[in-house]
């Protein structure tokens, strides 16, 4: 309703803008006085309809863009269908960590260790926000630095983004920042939100730009605080550092050609398989059903590795190939080579060559979501005297330590 609405105001629109034009027409040239005063107060009376339809046109398309934004991308035909009870195991990576004594789940360990403080966060900031300290700290640090370098050194360019967004970049990305279940934080008196994922503002950086052929793929890996309501988020599953209002990720994003979108998508869930085995993780790898999937995912994959203190799977990561969902509402295009091979780097605006220009595709995968991998480190490499061992990888990023100790009560 709201389409016929809208295309029957704009026929309106043109046909007043049509009856505009001839009568500025016939004002051309010499006149009678009297036919042109009576051409002038037409030409008027034309001006303020036409704005006042323009302005409804306005209303009436912000409207239809908004429901627009709310239609989901289409889904990749090997795509399982249902919840994600249905998703299927692509990979299963390692084996569960066999302990000689009773497994403790983060939240004791990291009080044994003096690693977190969750009850002064609760009285400083709210529930589900916790402080790092000591050791943890370290930990955090070490893991965005380790991230970082492990896929920048794979031809990604790093990046630290904004962490407040325009609520409209936010809608054209595929979230949603108004209504009871959002997950994303709004300013009140303002059309900016708090950034749930650093995909928002990377997905943003060529907005309304045309990229040259040679300039693709761009790949970013972006460091960024993630803020989110878990608006319905209850229970023991959620307890601890599992899923808080506020935490540290390390995010990659491409921007490529249509047709390699399915390539690049394969390679991003290589390089998290590969980060997360080289820490020596057990983990599998789900291709998500289509109800699991967002609106703006064709086709995502999962990475659950096994948090034993919690005895279950937990998400640390995924990998989403958006198609051109985000960038045909970001306005994000390419110039294929053959029209424009001269220029070398993507630039605002329409670009001087005249060929065809086609919108690039976006994917996104977490490389590095801070606290749930803190859970997994400590969860998986426990021991008994209630110490817990640094992977290798990581220790050159922590000064050298190789384990966390119990501190001596004093």
């Amino acid at each position: 309703m709201r389409i016929s609405a809208a295309f029957r105001r704009w026929q309106e629109v043109e046909r007043m803008r049509g009856e505009r034009n001839i009568v500025a027409n016939k004002m051309k040239g010499k006149l009678e006085p009297s036919v042109r005063q009576a051409l002038v107060e037409e030409g008027k009376n034309l001006k303020e309809a036409l704005a006042a339809l323009e302005e409804d046109l306005v209303v009436l398309t912000d409207k239809l863009q908004l429901a627009a934004q709310c239609i989901p991308n289409i889904t990749h035909p090997a795509v399982p269908t249902g919840g994600e009870e249905n998703s299927v195991v692509r990979h299963m990576v390692g084996n569960p960590p066999e302990f000689k004594f009773t497994a403790k789940d983060h939240i004791q360990l990291g009080k044994e260790l003096d690693l977190f403080d969750f009850d002064s966060a609760a009285e400083v900031s709210g529930a589900k926000f916790y402080y790092l300290k000591n050791e943890a700290v370290l930990l955090e640090m070490a893991l965005i630095n380790w991230a970082i370098s492990e896929v920048s050194r794979r031809g990604f360019t790093p990046l630290i983004t904004p962490e407040i967004v325009r609520s409209s970049v936010v809608e054209k990305c595929g979230f949603q920042p108004r209504g009871e279940n959002t997950q994303v934080y709004s300013i009140e008196d303002s059309n900016q939100c708090l950034i749930g994922t650093a995909e928002i503002p990377v997905g943003g950086i060529h907005m309304d730009s045309i990229i040259p052929d040679s300039s693709l793929p761009l790949k970013y890996v972006a460091y960024s605080h993630c803020f989110r309501t878990e608006a319905g988020a209850a229970g023991s599953a959620t307890r601890g550092l599992y899923r808080v209002h506020q935490f540290s990720k390390v995010e990659m994003f491409v921007f490529c050609r249509p047709n390699e979108s399915n390539l690049y998508h394969e390679e991003l869930v290589k390089i998290e398989e590969d980060l997360f085995a080289s820490l020596g993780l057990h983990f599998k790898t789900l291709d998500m059903a289509t109800s699991d999937l967002g609106a703006p995912a064709y086709r995502k994959f999962d990475v659950e590795a096994w948090m034993p203190g919690l005895e279950r799977y937990g998400e640390i990561s995924s990998a989403s190939n958006c198609t051109d969902y985000q960038s045909r509402r970001l306005g994000i295009r390419y110039r294929p080579a053959a029209s424009d091979a001269s220029v070398a780097a993507p630039k605002k605006g329409k670009g001087g060559a005249s060929s065809p220009t086609q919108f690039v595709h976006t994917l996104n995968a977490t490389a590095c979501a801070v606290p749930r991998m803190i859970i997994c480190l400590l969860e998986n490499f426990q021991q008994e005297d209630g110490s817990v061992i640094i992977p290798e990888k990581l220790r050159p990023f922590m000064g050298g330590l190789s384990t966390i100790t119990p501190k001596l009560k004093s």
